[in-house]
C-alpha cells in the first residue's frame, strides 16, 4: 500500500508539473511546490471527499458526474489558495487541471500495472457499505455473485483463454480453482429469454427477441423498460434466483432482486428503495473516478473510429457501416456502465449481500459491430478481464466469504447480413412476396448499449427534482408511456405520439438471424394452408431462398413442420421428408422447435437463416456482423465457469430454465436455506 501511495503520490507531482507548462490559466513556481500541491490534493480528498460526496450524492448523480467534475475542479481550486506558489484562475481551470491528473495517472498506472483501487477508498467504501449492507455481512456462509459477459460463446472463451485475452479466467482454471463447461440455450438465443430462464427459472412464451402479440395488438420489444417490465412480470413467482435480499446490476430482468440499478425491469419503478444515492456512492466514492471514466470515453472513442476506418481501408469483411456518433453508444456500454456496475458489485460485496447478477454489455456490443474476434473486440475483452480481477480483489477484501461464477447468457455467430448478400432485406423480401400494403418492419432495439443509456435516462427522469424535470422536458419528444427512447426508436416513438400505430397487415421482426413472421389482422395462429390460401407465393418463396436455412409453421393437416428447400421435417410425426432442414442446427433442434410452437404468442412462421458450416457462418436479419437469436453456429453454445468443488451437472444443460436450476443448487449447497 505505501509503494502505491509514494507512486500515486510522485504521478500526481509530475503531472502538476507537466499541466503547469502547458496549461494558461495553471502555473507553479519552486522546485518542490508540484510534491506539496500533490500531497495537499491527496489529503484533502481522504479527508473532505467522503463527507462531501454524501452530502452531494444525489446532486451528482442526477448532473450524470458533472457535479464531480466542478468539486474536482473546486480541491484543486483551494489547494491552490493554500498553496502560495501554485496559481489556479478560475474553477474552469481547476476542472482541466484535475482532468489532466487523472488521464496522466490513468495512463501510468495502466502502463505499471498498478492496481484500480486505492487501498483508502477501499476502506471508505466498505465503511459505508456496512451502513446500507445486510444484518449478517459478516456470515460464514458464502455469498455467490454471477459475472456474465455478455454474447461470448464457449468456443471463443475457450481460445480467448488459451490466447491471453482472458489472463484471470486462465489464472482461475490453471489454478485448479474454477471449471469451465458449455451450456445450450433455447432457440431464443438472445438476452431477454436467457435472462428470463436464467434468473427467473422460466423464459416460456418469449419466442424472440421482439414479437407481435395478437391479443394485445401491439408489438412486444424485450429490452424496452415497460416490455422488461411486463415480461417480468409473466415470468416471475416472486422466488427469482436473487430475491434473497441479492443485487441486480445492469440486468434486463431483476430476478426478483430487491436491489437494483440500470435494470431494464425496474427503472419505471419510482418506489424502489436506493436508486438515486446509495447504489451510485460506491462509484462516487472516489473523487477521480468521473474524470477517469471521462478520459476512457475519450480513449474508447478513438478506438473506435481507428478500428472501423482499419476494417474500411483493409477491406475486412463481412463489415456493417459505423457512423462517427456511434463511438459515443459503444463508449456507454464499454466504459460508463461498465465503470457504474463495476462500482456497484464492489459495494454489494463490501455490503454482505449474499447473491447478485450482472450483465457486462461491452463485448456482445463491439462484437455486433466489428465481429466477434477482431481486434479491438478482443481488447475489449481484455479489460472486461481486468474488471474481474478488480472484482476477486474486492471478493477476498469483503467480510463475507464470495465464490464467483463467470458465464455467458448465450453467444455470438459471425457473418455478411443477409441484406449484404442479396441486396434485400427480409421485410422488404416478404412484403414483395405478399404484396402487402401495411407492413411492420421492427429492428429498433438493435443497439443494446443505445437501450441501456435510454434506460439509464428513464431512471433519472423520475426523480422528483429539478433535474429529473430538466430531463424529462428535454426528452419530451423521445417519450413514450415514461420511456425515453433514443435513435432509431426516437422515430418510433414520434409515430406512436402521433397516433401512426394503427394495425398493420404484416409484421416482420427481425431478431439476428431468426426471423418473425405474423398477420395482426388475422385472428389467432394462422395454420399453413391458411397462409398459403392468403399469400399464395409466401411460403414457397421463403423455403426456396438460399439465405432460409428452414421455414417453421403449424400445419392443419401435417402438424408442426420445418421446411427447407430440399425436404420437410414433420416434427409431430417424428418424419423426414427428402434432407432434414434441422441437421445442420444440432441435435437439439427439433426440441427446440416443439418447445417454441407450444407458446402462446408463437409468431404465423418463424423463419431461420442459414448456417453454412463450412465457414461457420450465418445471415442476420438485422444489420450487425456479429449476431445472436436464432440457431447456427456458436449462438446457443455459451460457457460457464464455477468453482471446481461445487457439483458439476451430469448431463448435457440444455436451455436457460435448466441452467437456473443449477445456479439455485449451488446456493443451497453453500447454505442458502431459502433456495433448498
Amino acid at each position: 500500500m505505501a509503494t502505491r501511495i509514494i507512486v500515486v503520490w510522485l504521478l500526481t507531482a509530475g503531472a502538476l508539473a507537466l499541466l503547469s507548462a502547458v496549461l494558461p490559466g495553471f502555473a507553479i513556481e519552486g522546485d518542490l511546490t508540484a510534491l506539496s500541491a500533490a500531497a495537499l490534493i491527496g489529503i484533502i480528498n481522504a479527508l473532505a471527499w467522503p463527507l462531501l460526496i454524501r452530502i452531494a450524492l444525489p446532486f451528482t448523480v442526477m448532473t450524470l458526474g458533472l457535479g464531480v467534475l466542478a468539486l474536482n475542479g473546486a480541491v484543486v481550486l483551494l489547494v491552490s489558495e493554500i498553496e502560495p506558489d501554485m496559481h489556479v484562475r478560475d474553477l474552469f481551470s481547476g476542472v482541466v487541471v484535475a482532468l489532466g491528473i487523472t488521464i496522466i495517472n490513468t495512463l501510468a498506472t495502466s502502463l505499471l500495472a498498478i492496481d484500480d483501487d486505492d487501498f483508502y477508498y477501499r476502506n471508505v467504501l466498505r465503511r459505508q457499505a456496512r451502513r446500507h449492507g445486510v444484518a449478517d455481512a459478516a456470515s460464514s456462509v458464502p455469498g455467490i455473485y454471477f459475472l456474465e459477459i455478455d454474447g461470448l460463446a464457449h468456443a471463443v472463451a475457450q481460445r480467448a483463454l488459451r490466447d491471453g485475452h482472458l489472463p484471470t479466467l486462465a489464472r482461475w482454471i490453471g489454478d485448479g480453482s474454477h471449471h469451465l463447461m458449455s451450456w445450450e440455450t433455447d432457440w431464443s438465443s438472445q438476452t431477454g429469454a436467457c435472462q428470463a430462464g436464467l434468473l427467473h427459472g422460466n423464459n416460456d412464451d418469449m419466442p424472440a427477441f421482439r414479437w407481435w402479440e395478437k391479443d394485445r395488438d401491439t408489438a412486444i420489444v424485450t429490452n424496452h423498460p415497460r416490455d422488461a417490465a411486463e415480461m417480468e412480470r409473466r415470468q416471475s413467482d416472486g422466488k427469482g434466483l436473487l430475491y434473497e435480499d441479492g443485487a441486480s446490476r445492469a440486468n434486463i430482468l431483476s430476478g426478483d432482486a430487491p436491489h437494483t440499478l440500470l435494470t431494464m425491469s425496474t427503472v419505471l419503478d419510482r418506489k424502489r428503495p436506493g436508486r438515486i444515492g446509495q447504489d451510485y456512492f460506491s462509484y462516487f466514492a472516489n473523487p477521480y473516478n468521473v474524470t477517469r471514466t471521462l478520459a476512457l470515453v475519450c480513449a474508447d472513442c478513438a478506438q473506435e473510429w481507428y478500428f472501423a476506418a482499419q476494417q474500411r481501408r483493409r477491406d475486412i469483411r463481412p463489415r456493417i457501416k459505423r457512423s462517427f456518433s456511434y463511438a459515443f453508444v459503444r463508449a456507454w456500454g464499454t466504459v460508463v456502465q461498465r465503470d457504474l456496475q463495476v462500482s456497484a458489485v464492489i459495494g454489494d460485496l463490501y455490503a454482505g449481500r449474499p447473491v447478485g447478477y450482472t450483465t457486462f454489455l461491452a463485448y456482445d456490443e463491439v462484437a455486433h459491430h466489428s465481429g466477434v474476434e477482431r481486434v479491438d473486440t478482443l481488447g475489449v475483452l481484455r479489460r472486461l478481464d481486468r474488471q474481474i480481477g478488480r472484482i476477486a480483489a474486492a471478493a477476498e477484501a469483503a467480510d463475507r466469504p464470495y465464490r464467483l461464477v463467470v458465464l455467458a447468457d448465450h453467444g455470438q455467430s459471425q457473418g455478411a447480413t443477409f441484406l449484404d448478400r442479396y441486396g434485400i432485406s427480409l421485410p422488404d423480401f416478404v412484403e414483395a412476396a405478399c404484396e402487402a400494403s401495411a407492413v411492420e418492419a421492427d429492428t429498433t432495439g438493435s443497439d443494446e448499449a443505445l437501450s441501456y443509456l435510454g434506460a439509464s435516462l428513464t431512471e433519472a427522469s423520475g426523480a422528483d427534482n429539478v433535474v429529473g424535470r430538466g430531463i424529462r422536458a428535454t426528452n419530451r419528444k423521445n417519450t413514450v408511456d415514461g420511456e425515453i427512447r433514443l435513435g432509431d426508436e426516437r422515430e418510433d416513438a414520434r409515430g406512436k405520439k402521433d397516433g401512426k400505430d394503427k394495425i398493420p397487415e404484416l409484421s416482420v421482426m427481425a431478431s439476428g438471424c431468426l426471423g418473425i413472421i405474423s398477420f395482426p389482422r388475422e385472428p389467432g395462429r394462422l395454420t399453413l394452408e391458411r397462409i398459403e390460401e392468403l399469400h399464395p407465393r409466401l411460403i414457397t418463396a421463403l423455403r426456396e431462398h438460399p439465405g432460409i436455412g428452414f421455414v417453421c409453421v403449424r400445419s392443419e393437416r401435417d402438424g408442426l413442420v420445418a421446411l427447407g428447400a430440399e425436404g420437410v421435417n414433420h416434427l409431430d410425426a417424428g418424419r423426414i421428408e427428402g434432407s432434414d432442414p434441422l441437421a445442420p442446427f444440432g441435435p437439439n433442434a427439433a426440441r427446440h422447435l416443439k418447445r417454441t410452437d407450444g407458446f402462446r404468442h408463437c409468431p404465423d412462421i418463424l423463419v431461420n437463416s442459414t448456417y453454412w458450416a463450412e465457414t461457420d457462418e450465418v445471415a442476420a436479419f438485422e444489420e450487425l456482423v456479429g449476431s445472436h437469436g436464432g440457431m447456427g453456429g456458436e449462438q446457443s453454445h455459451p460457457f460457464v465457469l464455477f468453482p471446481a468443488d461445487w457439483r458439476k451437472p451430469t448431463e448435457e444443460v440444455i436451455g436457460a430454465e435448466t441452467m437456473h436450476h443449477h445456479m439455485r443448487g449451488w446456493l443451497a449447497d453453500l447454505g442458502h436455506e431459502a433456495y433448498r
